[in-house]
This record gives structure tokens, C-alpha cells and sequence, in this order.
């Protein structure tokens, strides 16, 4: 288990994460949140990059800064941005990182054509990087995250320069990943957490605002959330009086808007109630 205990973090007179608390266990969980709100400070710390101003993190009861090196071989991390040489072809960036990470070089032979398969890259195995989109940068990350076999993986925005395809490739990955470690991943794109994880934690103001599932989090909106069909020049008036989440284009004159409510509908009879999802939820947290 991966404890965080009254973790604190300031930068001078500015605190950027304050009171945190949290146990994690097997599984994913994911830190969403707007740009800034102090994800990838959280992230740094649990992987001793950055020290806490107060409070400490705990593995299995033992605190990660004492343990030193031997925590950080059960660590892979995955930066918003890393370093690679572009003349370098995968196989040989990965057999560098390896080596740095100690592990044997035949296991690394072992475990470098596994991970380049497992994200795709087996056929560009050989080429070199320089040539290589930022999707594929971003896949060679994430293989060299996994290298080692660690037992906690700490991602940091890992779906930053993927396509939607490529994205849902890796929202597959990430759920067979999480069976036997523990996997925190940073982001602000709901579409990343919604279907893969085992617990989102909402951050604002520089604290943990809330940590559940997706369903319990949906749930807290649940009979709030509506959709209905007006006139575009309606529009304005609409959202005057109502909290408008997004508006969909019809093929005629007329929109639908999804809206939040939390009084009754009797001024707007036409109205269909929805169903929460995880984008009402982090439009609502962060008006």
C-alpha cells in the first residue's frame, strides 16, 4: 500500500497541495483536474523528485525518502515531458534506460520486444525515433515506464500527443496494467479516467476534494442534469437562467443544450432529465 499522510507542499509563501490524506491499494486511480492544480507536485513526490514540506509517504509502512533506492526500483514513471536522443531507435532507448535501472541485460533482451509489442511499436522497433510522431514519443514513454516490471506506475498526462485511436489502445493498456500494481495517472481529459478507473480523485483549491468511484461520483448530480431542444436565437435567454453545459448542433434551426438544475423544472415543462457523467461532473467542480 501506498500511503500519503498529511502531505503538504509549499513553494515559498505559495502552497500548492495542502492536507492531503490517501491509501492506495492495487488498481488505477486518477487525479483529475484543471492545468495547475497541483497533480504533477503530487506525482513528484510520490516518486522522490520532489520532498514534501511536511508530512510523509509511506510504502507498506516504511517511508519512500528512507527506503531510497529500493523504492525507487519498484517505481515507473512516466513525465509530462522526457528526454531521448532522436538517433536512437527504440530497442537501443530502452536497453540505455535498462542499464540505468540495473536490470540484467538479458532480462532487459527479454523485456524490451514484450514492451514494444504491448504498445505497439514492434514493427518500428529498429527505426530511428527522429522520424517518429509524438503519439509513438509518447508510446516509447510509456514502455520505458513499464520496464522492470514495477510494482507502482505513476503516469503524467500519458495520453498527451495521442490520437483517438491510439488513446483507446491505451485505455485498454492501462486496464490490464493496474491488475497487479498500483497505477496513478494525472490528467485533465475526462475521457481518460471514465471508463478505466478504480477511483478518481478531484483536486481544488489545493487540496483532495473528494476520492470515489465514477458511479458515486455521478451519482452526486443525479436528477440535476437535463437536456432540451430551443431555437438558437433562444440561446441567450436560455443561458441566462440556467447553468449550460454544452450544445449540440440539429440539422434545423435548433440546438440542444445540456443544463444543470438543481430547482424544480416547472418554467421549462419540455426539459428530459440525463443521466451524470464524468464531463457534467468536472464542468460543474470547476465553474
Amino acid at each position: 500500500m501506498l500511503s500519503l499522510v498529511n502531505i503538504r507542499k509549499d513553494y515559498g509563501k505559495f502552497t500548492a497541495i495542502e492536507d492531503l490524506n490517501l491509501e492506495l491499494e492495487e488498481g488505477l486511480y486518477a487525479m483529475l483536474a484543471p492545468n495547475g492544480a497541483g497533480k504533477t507536485t503530487i506525482i513528484r513526490m510520490m516518486t522522490t523528485l520532489l520532498f514534501p514540506t511536511s508530512g510523509e509517504i509511506l510504502y507498506d509502512g516504511e517511508n519512500i525518502l528512507e527506503m531510497g533506492e529500493s523504492y525507487r526500483k519498484m517505481v515507473g514513471y512516466l513525465p509530462q515531458q522526457f528526454g531521448y536522443y532522436k538517433s536512437n531507435t527504440p530497442v537501443q532507448y530502452l536497453s540505455y534506460l535498462a542499464a540505468l535501472k540495473k536490470i540484467p541485460r538479458q532480462e532487459a533482451k527479454r523485456q524490451i520486444p514484450k514492451l514494444l509489442e504491448l504498445v505497439g511499436l514492434s514493427e518500428e522497433a529498429n527505426k530511428k525515433m527522429k522520424k517518429f510522431s509524438g503519439g509513438m514519443i509518447q508510446r516509447v514513454g510509456i514502455a520505458q515506464a513499464l520496464l522492470g516490471d514495477p510494482k507502482i506506475l505513476i503516469l503524467d498526462e500519458p495520453t498527451a500527443g495521442l490520437d483517438p485511436k491510439e488513446r483507446v489502445r491505451f485505455r485498454n493498456l492501462l486496464s490490464s496494467m493496474s491488475r497487479n500494481r498500483i497505477v496513478v495517472l494525472s490528467t485533465h481529459i475526462v475521457s481518460d479516467v471514465e471508463s478505466v478507473a478504480n477511483q478518481v480523485m478531484l483536486l481544488k483549491d489545493h487540496r483532495l476534494l473528494l476520492m470515489d468511484t465514477v458511479p458515486n461520483i455521478c451519482s452526486r448530480y443525479q436528477g440535476k442534469i437535463y437536456e432540451k431542444k430551443i431555437r438558437e436565437w433562444e440561446y441567450e435567454e436560455f443561458a441566462r437562467r440556467h447553468m449550460v453545459l454544452s450544445v449540440r448542433q440539429e440539422q434545423d434551426d435548433s440546438i440542444v443544450v445540456r443544463f444543470c438544475r438543481e430547482k424544480d423544472l416547472a418554467d421549462e415543462p419540455e426539459a428530459r432529465a440525463c443521466a451524470p457523467n464524468m464531463e457534467d461532473v468536472f464542468l460543474l467542480t470547476y465553474r
